[in-house]
C-alpha cells in the first residue's frame, strides 16, 4: 500500500482565520542549565534545554515524595486524619525543615503541608517510614511508580532531595510529575499554592518566587544544593490555559525567580490554544477500495484544541496521512487515518481520525467490475 499525505482543504479556512500576523515568534534563550516548558492541557512543548539530561534535582524531588501519598489518599489507603510517630532519624535531618518534635505523632495533612510548603526534609523521612517502614523501601516504590508514570530519566535513593549519588531527574521527569500531580489529584492539589505555614509555633513561607507575582501561579516547587544549583517546578493558570515550567541549574535564588518569571511571561504572551475542530466534523475523505462508496468521510473522536503561537500561521501545515485505498468492508468508528499538524518551533501534533460511517464491501459483480476497471485504467494506488 501506498501512504496517502492529503493537504486538508476543510481545515484551510480555520487556519487562517487564527488571528496574527505572517512572523513566527521570536525565539527565547535561557539561562537556565535544564529547561522545559509545557502547555498543560494540549502538551505542546514550547521550550526545551537540555530536557533529557539526568540531573541532581534537590528538592524538587519531593514532587515524587507528595505524589505517592496522594496516591495512596486517593485510593483509600491512607487519611489525611492518620497520624505517624517521628523517629530519630527525621528528627535529626539536616537541610530545610518543618521542625518536628521526637517522638511526636503529626497527621498527614500536617506532613504534606510540611513537604510541599516548608520543603521539609523531616517530613518526608516520617512519610516514608510510617509508609514503608524504611526511607529506602519507598524510595524503591517512588522508582517502581515513576516508571508507571512514563520517568524516563529518574532514580530514587531518598525522599528529600538529600543530595545523594544516583539519586537524579530530568526536566522532562520533573514537569511530567508535576502535570500528574495537577490531573490527577486536583482534590489536593491546593496545598501547593499555599504561601505559608505554621507548625510548632514556627511560620515559614513558601520558597516559590511567582507564587507572590501577578502570574496565575498555584504550585509546585523550588529545590536548591550546592551541587545542584537553583531550580523551579512552576504552573500557572491564566484563564483557561495552564503552562508547567521546570527550570534548574541557576546561580542564586533571585536570578531563578527573575527568570520564572521573564519565562512563564513570554509563554502566555507568545502562544495561545486554539479550538480548531469539533468533534463529529469531517476533516477530510479518505479513498475506499471494493466498497458500496468510493470514499468514508474522516473525523475527530475530540475536539481538536493546538497550542500555537500568536504569529505565525503562514507557517502552520496540516495534512491527513493513511494507507490507502482503505479495502472495505469499513466499520463507523475505526481508527484508519491520523491528522498531523506541524508548526516551525514546537512539537508536531498528531490526532487520530476515525471513519464516520460504514462501509460495505461491494458484491461478487461488482468487484468483478472494479478489478476490470483496474485492469483497464490502471490504478497506482490500489491495494494489491
Amino acid at each position: 500500500m501506498l501512504q496517502r499525505l492529503v493537504l486538508i482543504a476543510g481545515l484551510a479556512g480555520i487556519l487562517w482565520g487564527v488571528p496574527g500576523s505572517m512572523a513566527a515568534p521570536a525565539a527565547v534563550e535561557t539561562i537556565a542549565r535544564n529547561a522545559f516548558i509545557v502547555a498543560a492541557d494540549t502538551g505542546t512543548i514550547l521550550l526545551e534545554k537540555a530536557a533529557d539530561v539526568p540531573v541532581p534535582p534537590a528538592s524538587m524531588s519531593k514532587l515524587m515524595t507528595a505524589y505517592m501519598v496522594f496516591m495512596r489518599l486517593k485510593e483509600g489507603s491512607l487519611k489525611l486524619e492518620d497520624t505517624f510517630p517521628v523517629g530519630e532519624r527525621a528528627w535529626r535531618m539536616g537541610g530545610s525543615r518543618m521542625f518536628l518534635d521526637l517522638d511526636s505523632r503529626v497527621t498527614v495533612h500536617d506532613l504534606l503541608r510540611g513537604i510541599i510548603v516548608q520543603s521539609g526534609n523531616d517530613a518526608c523521612v516520617v512519610i516514608a517510614e510510617g509508609l514503608a517502614q524504611t526511607e529506602e523501601a519507598f524510595a524503591a516504590e517512588m522508582d517502581a511508580v515513576g516508571k508507571k508514570i512514563g520517568l524516563t530519566g529518574s532514580s530514587f535513593r531518598n525522599v528529600s532531595g538529600w543530595p545523594a549519588e544516583g539519586h537524579v531527574m530530568s526536566a522532562r521527569d520533573i514537569a511530567t510529575v508535576s502535570l500528574r500531580l495537577i490531573q490527577d489529584f486536583p482534590e489536593y492539589y491546593g496545598i501547593f499554592a499555599e504561601r505559608e505555614f505554621t507548625y510548632n509555633g514556627i511560620r515559614q513561607g513558601n520558597r516559590n518566587p511567582l507564587l507572590y507575582d501577578n502570574v496565575g501561579a498555584d504550585g509546585l516547587k523550588t529545590g536548591h544544593t550546592e551541587a545542584a544549583g537553583y531550580g523551579l517546578a512552576a504552573s500557572a493558570k491564566q484563564g483557561e490555559r495552564r503552562i508547567v515550567m521546570v527550570l534548574h541549574g541557576m546561580t542564586n535564588a533571585k536570578e531563578r525567580a527573575r527568570e520564572a518569571e521573564r519565562l512563564i511571561d513570554w509563554a502566555f504572551r507568545e502562544f495561545d490554544d486554539f479550538r480548531l475542530l469539533e468533534p463529529g466534523a469531517v476533516v477530510e475523505e479518505a479513498e475506499v477500495w471494493l466498497g458500496e462508496a468510493a470514499r468514508v468521510p474522516l473525523t475527530a473522536g475530540t475536539p481538536l484544541v493546538v497550542t500555537l503561537p500568536r504569529t505565525g500561521r503562514s507557517e502552520i501545515r496540516a495534512k491527513v496521512t493513511y494507507d490507502g485505498p482503505i479495502p472495505a468492508p469499513i466499520t463507523k468508528g475505526a481508527h484508519i487515518a491520523d491528522l498531523v499538524i506541524s508548526v516551525p518551533g514546537t512539537t508536531d501534533r498528531t490526532v487520530p481520525l476515525y471513519a464516520a460511517a460504514d462501509v460495505g464491501r461491494l458484491g461478487v459483480a461488482g468487484r468483478i467490475v472494479a478489478a476490470l476497471g483496474h485492469i483497464v485504467w490502471g490504478a497506482a494506488d490500489s491495494p494489491p
